[in-house]
Order: structure tokens, then sequence, then C-alpha cells
């Protein structure tokens, strides 16, 4: 595994360890994008070890991640999925204000659970890679 590649898995897993504990704490929002992030950096991690390169937007990465991954049967269309989905509650908790502007304990809840999923099947196929 490439140096790069481990520093995006290392920080995917901070973050991943961070979201339940601010879920616990009811910090719906800052778990709902702590759960984003954390799969964010582990495409990062899937983009970079495959081309040397990883871009910093996060559409980039979006579009980069569902483009190499369409083809990985480990990667179902739910997790290709998540990095989507999860943005939103991201822009909620960044950008948004008035009602509707907060993420549901729910909402945060399925997040952090989706992106545990989703960082276990990037670390499954780097197993599988080695």
């Amino acid at each position: 595994m490439k140096p790069e590649t481990a520093a995006f898995l290392a920080k995917a897993q901070q973050l991943l360890e961070r979201a339940p504990l601010l879920l616990a704490q009811n910090f719906t929002d800052e778990a709902g994008r702590a759960a984003y992030l954390a799969g964010f950096h582990a495409a990062q991690a899937f983009i970079f070890e495959r081309q040397d390169r990883s871009p910093k937007s996060h559409s980039g990465v979006q579009t980069e991640f569902a483009r190499l991954a369409k083809d990985e049967v480990a990667i179902d269309g739910e997790l290709r999925a998540f990095l989507g989905r999860a943005y939103n509650l991201k822009a909620i908790a960044d950008y948004e204000t008035g009602p509707g502007s907060n993420i549901s304990y729910a909402q945060a809840a399925a997040a952090v659970e989706s992106a545990a999923k989703f960082v276990e099947a990037i670390l499954a196929l780097f197993s599988r890679w080695e």
C-alpha cells in the first residue's frame, strides 16, 4: 500500500471512530459530517491506490470513485451511492439555516452505519489486492 493511501485510510478510520462518539452525545450534524468525511477519505484512498493521484474536490472524488468502482463486485450499488447521499448531510450541517437545517438522529445514525460498511468494503478490497 502506498504511503498516501495509508494516510487517507488513517484519516477515514479516525473519523469513523469519532462519528459514533458524536452521535452518542447527540451531536447529529457533526456525526453526519464525520460519517461522510470517513467515506470521502476512504474513497480518496481507493482512487489513489489505483491512479497515484486523487481529486481534492468533493464532486471530483465522488465522480472518480463512481467511475472506478462501477465494476467492483465488492462495492454494491448501495455503497456506491453512499458518498452522494452522505454529502447531502454534510451540506445540511455546513450550509443550511432555518427550518430543516439540522440532521436528525436517525439520519446521522444511518450515515454512521453506512460509513462503517463503506470503509470496511474499501479495506476488504485492499486486503484482496495485496
